[in-house]
C-alpha cells in the first residue's frame, strides 16, 4: 500500500469488505451515532445559549457535557478501527501560524496568559 508517511490511522478491521454493500455494518452504526452526537451538541449548545433559568441551564451545560464526551469517544472508537485518518502537519508551518495568530493577541482588551 502506498500511504503518506504524514498520514496518523490505525490498520482497519480484517474483516472489513473493500466494496461497501447496502447493509449498514458496525462503521455505519457507529458513524450514525457520531453525527447523532455532534447534533445533539450543536442543539444543546443553543439550549444552554438561551436558557433564562439557572437550574435549567445547569441541567443542560451538564448533558451538553456529556454528549460532547460521548461524541469524542465515537470519535476515538471510529479512529482506532481504522475509519478515521489525520494528517501530520510540517513544525514549519504550525511556527507559522503560531507566529501569525500570536501577533493578535495585542489586539485583545484583556492580558492573554504567558504559555510556557
Amino acid at each position: 500500500m502506498n500511504q503518506n508517511p504524514q498520514t496518523i490511522q490505525n490498520p482497519k478491521p480484517a474483516g472489513e469488505p473493500k466494496v461497501k454493500g447496502p447493509e449498514m455494518n458496525d462503521r455505519d452504526r457507529v458513524n450514525d451515532i457520531l453525527a447523532l452526537e455532534k447534533y445533539l451538541t450543536d442543539s444543546f449548545n443553543v439550549a444552554a445559549r438561551e436558557a433564562s433559568h439557572s437550574a435549567l441551564h445547569q441541567d443542560i451545560m451538564t448533558i451538553l457535557n456529556e454528549t460532547h464526551q460521548c461524541q469524542y469517544e465515537m470519535f476515538e472508537l471510529m479512529f482506532r478501527k481504522g475509519h478515521y485518518k489525520l494528517e501530520a502537519e510540517q513544525q514549519q508551518k504550525l511556527d507559522q501560524a503560531y507566529q501569525q495568530f500570536n501577533g493578535y493577541s495585542s489586539q485583545f482588551p484583556y492580558a492573554a496568559p504567558k504559555l510556557q
